[in-house]
């Protein structure tokens, strides 16, 4: 009867030992940080889309919406203090906005070139470094004060 009873005890331990143990493990492997490789070469980060509203006559007459890809090179992004993107985003704000030559109802005449330029410019000069190799339009659209309102 005694065998039978330190046998039930026995099982109990080495169940809620390795009970724990398993938890353990889990525990610290959750813990660790997952391996990620780094990419190598030119990478592209695509930009949070921007709403530059378009002012005249004192009134806001609509909205150009943008969306803007970068290159630039893996290595020279991960020695960068602060990402590139929020730098991006104002420099096409402000270069947008302040445009007096941007006539926001015929946007097909508007030099892309110029403004990617531009902004790809003014931000290596930010960042004290050419971390951004190229930046490329996604999209390009001009939405009326009209339009929005249906």
């Amino acid at each position: 009867m005694m065998k039978l009873l330190l046998t039930g005890v026995w099982a109990c331990l080495v169940t809620v030992g390795t009970s724990l143990g398993i938890s353990y493990w889990k525990e610290t492997a959750a813990a660790l940080p997952a391996k990620q490789e780094q990419p190598e070469g030119l990478v592209y980060e695509k930009v949070k889309v921007i709403n530059v509203p378009m002012i005249a006559e004192g009134n806001v007459q609509g909205y150009v919406i943008t969306q803007l890809v970068f290159t630039a090179d893996a290595k020279v992004l991960r020695q960068l203090p602060v990402p590139p993107e929020p730098f991006v985003v104002d420099e096409a704000f402000r270069t947008l906005y302040s445009d007096e030559k941007l006539d926001f109802k015929n946007l097909g005449r508007y030099d892309l070139a110029q403004f990617v330029q531009a902004v790809r410019m003014q931000v290596n000069k930010r960042l004290q470094v050419d971390a951004l190799q190229e930046i490329l339009v996604q999209d390009f659209n001009y939405v009326s004060k009209d339009q929005l309102r249906r």
